[in-house]
């Protein structure tokens, strides 16, 4: 057995990436199977034993196979993975979220993979699905769900005479003066460009009916009605005192940050391991978890972790295998549970799972993927600093969109 790759590795692939290939022979006779995995278990020394532990239980099942798990950063990951599927080397496995996998499976450089989880389809939850699938073929194999929720101080909301926390954007508004009056801000909008907006601003929009893409995707839709609407709100929330004062340059971290300092009062799209954070800040007794925050309809972002088999591996039948090793329900329960994050299979049982799991997991149902597109990620880009422009008072919420869709609608257009 191999060990699992350290992260560090990773800074030398543009080096090393000519001269290995996924699927060689490992020099004991046996099939090389290479995984690149990222960091879902947060915590270094226990992601280096799960995956060991994956590893070895893999191979002693498959005494012909050699794993290699290389555990990769999140930094550079898109640029990685399309250096490596375009020199068809360096893994023949690869996690990837909804918003990567269009690219790619256009370009035919995945394996369709719907035989391989259509002996268990019904245990796996539909949205996950449906995310992965592009063009009616289904290119990631599940293995992970995550969801995000609004975490809140009850104690801030309290003192502020707010005897019920908001479930509404419209009632979040309404508080904000309230909350402003004890110099609390209601909402920790976070707006800094680097922030994906995922966590951000597109929450607001897609819980307001817009969306990023048009149908057909051939132009973005994000600057209709429901998209001014929704920037306009957080613009008016930043009149009534209802976001920090450097909301558009602020990162959304929890420690070390203006929620867990008591400043402001809620963050609407938090992980669980946020919602733990924040208790260890301000007690886990004043630390609240809601569903979305409701506009025309609760929407929360939630993508699963796709397994993706890349076209040019050599070791096709063996890296099925392992996808359907690693996808299975004890298998999915475990990394859930070492993960913090959510089995994407409705028959996988997470062992101890905490108070702040069990409570997001009620946002399940509303998880949303995001809008699905092969240039999400680049459009994505381009609105970010007209959302900035306008917190910052540059622009007001209609002329930022329009011309951040002008931008989008140029790159779409262009094909680039």
């Amino acid at each position: 057995m191999r060990k699992v790759a350290a992260a560090g590795l990773a800074a030398a692939l543009g080096v090393v990436l000519a001269g290995c290939g996924s699927g060689s022979d490992s020099g004991s006779g046996k099939s090389t199977v290479t995984m690149w995995m990222y960091p879902v278990i947060s915590d270094q020394a226990k992601s280096q034993a799960f995956w060991a532990k994956v590893e070895k239980g893999f191979e002693t099942a498959n005494p012909a196979v050699d794993l290699k798990i290389d555990l990769q950063p999140w930094e550079g990951r898109q640029e990685k993975v399309t250096t490596a599927l375009a020199a068809k080397k360096g893994f023949d496995l690869v996690v990837l979220g909804p918003d990567q996998i269009p690219q790619y499976a256009q370009q035919g450089s995945l394996v369709a993979l719907d035989d391989l989880v259509a002996p268990a389809k019904s245990a796996y939850l539909p949205a996950a699905l449906n995310a992965l699938t592009v063009d009616g073929k289904l290119y990631g194999v599940p293995i992970y769900q995550t969801i995000t929720a609004p975490i809140y101080n009850k104690k801030a909301f309290a003192d502020a005479g707010v005897t019920e926390v908001p479930g509404t954007w419209a009632a979040l508004k309404e508080a904000a003066p309230k909350l402003a009056a004890k110099k609390v801000a209601v909402l920790d909008y976070p707006g800094a460009p680097e922030v994906s907006l995922n966590q951000s601003f597109y929450p607001m929009l897609w819980s307001n009916g817009g969306s990023v893409f048009a149908q057909d995707g051939k132009s973005v839709a994000f600057n209709g009605p429901e998209g001014v609407a929704a920037l306009q709100l957080l613009l008016d929330l930043k009149t009534a005192g209802g976001i920090p004062e450097n909301a558009a340059t602020k990162s959304n971290e929890i420690e070390g940050g203006p929620l867990a300092s008591g400043k402001t009062a809620m963050y609407h799209a938090a992980t669980a391991l946020q919602a733990v954070q924040l208790g260890a800040a301000i007690g886990a007794e004043n630390v609240g978890i809601g569903l979305p925050l409701e506009g025309s309809k609760r929407v929360a972002f939630g993508i699963p972790g796709g397994l993706v088999l890349a076209k040019h591996s050599p070791q096709q039948a063996e890296a099925r295998k392992f996808a359907e090793y690693l996808s299975s329900p004890e298998v999915a329960a475990d990394l859930a549970k070492e993960s913090g994050f959510f089995p994407a299979r409705t028959d996988a049982t997470v062992p101890g799972q905490s108070p702040e799991a069990t409570e997001f997991a009620k946002s399940l149902e509303f998880a949303f993927p995001g809008d699905t597109h092969p240039k999400a990620r680049q459009v994505m880009s381009l609105i970010a600093p007209h959302i900035q422009a306008a917190l910052l008072g540059k622009e007001d919420a209609k002329t930022a969109l329009d011309a951040a869709a002008q931008e989008a609608n140029t790159l779409l257009a262009s094909g680039g």
